[in-house]
């Protein structure tokens, strides 16, 4: 077994395919396929189920995955403490957040105290910001509620009620707060399904046999922001992500109080890593944690 078939497996497994994979070793695709070939020939097993559209992983392929994530990540810890000065003049963090204005502050102090190091932030929801952490896409994750489990290491950022909003001439927009009974009534504008919020407000109505059911479902936050404010309907969002925004208005919901955390998550076994350890310091020193 040789580090360069390990290595070729782990990044087809990870890419979902061949090409990519050389791609991003920078090697052809056959020099991909021979070395993934060799390891299945020497071991006598089938890593992948290989068709003409796709390519899978079998359960021996899955079970090796695992393995060789572990492998690589320690690779890259030992990495990151060999240069782990270089890594906070010159290293690069990536996250992915469900709502980027809660880290709106502490990007712009990690920024100036770290100027060399590279931000990559992207959006999602909570299942890929837990998917991206697992597969070591991410570095951090910003979540609106916290995980329950020992893998994550977490801070909680805030916690606030679930709002309901409209534009700001839409006929509701001078309504203080709306039931659950009467919000039902309306055109509602929602996340896509494995949205927390969603699934908080769709618990909380069903304890009262009530049932929310989208007119419009998109995927993502801004989507849904955009989408209400031209008048098409009823959005939901924790209070603290509804900001300011002078073409919308926002309305209470006359329910019991279902609270919003968000929280900053990495993997557990990923928190000594320099760059992840230096951004949660000062997003527990700017929460006065």
């Amino acid at each position: 077994m040789r580090y360069v078939q390990l290595r070729a497996f782990h990044q087809v497994a990870i890419s979902g395919g061949f090409s990519r994979a050389a791609e991003a070793l920078f090697l052809t695709q056959p020099a991909i396929s021979d070395q993934v070939r060799k390891l299945e020939e020497e071991y006598d097993v089938l890593l992948f189920n290989r068709n003409k559209k796709q390519v899978t992983l079998t359960t021996q392929g899955q079970r090796l995955l695992d393995i060789t994530h572990r492998m690589f990540e320690t690779e890259q810890q030992a990495l990151e403490l060999l240069t782990e000065s270089r890594a906070l003049r010159a290293g690069t963090l990536r996250i992915v957040a469900d709502a980027a204005h809660h880290l709106l502050h502490i990007l712009g102090a990690f920024r100036a105290r770290y100027p060399g190091v590279r931000v990559s932030l992207r959006s999602g929801n909570t299942d890929t910001v837990i998917g991206s952490l697992y597969s070591y896409e991410a570095d951090i994750g910003v979540l609106p509620e916290v995980p329950t489990g020992r893998d994550f290491e977490m801070l909680k950022l805030n916690s606030t009620p679930i709002i309901a909003f409209v534009s700001a001439d839409h006929p509701l927009s001078a309504k203080k707060s709306l039931t659950l009974k009467e919000l039902a009534q309306e055109p509602l504008v929602m996340r896509e399904r494995g949205s927390k919020t969603r699934k908080k407000l769709e618990d909380l109505a069903a304890a009262s046999g009530i049932e929310l059911r989208p007119a419009i479902e998109a995927e993502g936050r801004e989507a849904v922001r955009e989408i209400v404010a031209s008048g098409a309907g009823v959005g939901f969002v924790s209070a603290a992500e509804f900001g300011h925004d002078s073409r919308l208005a926002q309305i209470a919901i006359d329910a019991p109080e279902t609270l919003m955390d968000e929280a900053l998550i990495c993997l557990r076994e990923r928190s000594g890593g320099k760059l992840v350890r230096a951004f949660l310091d000062m997003a527990r020193f700017m929460s006065g944690d």
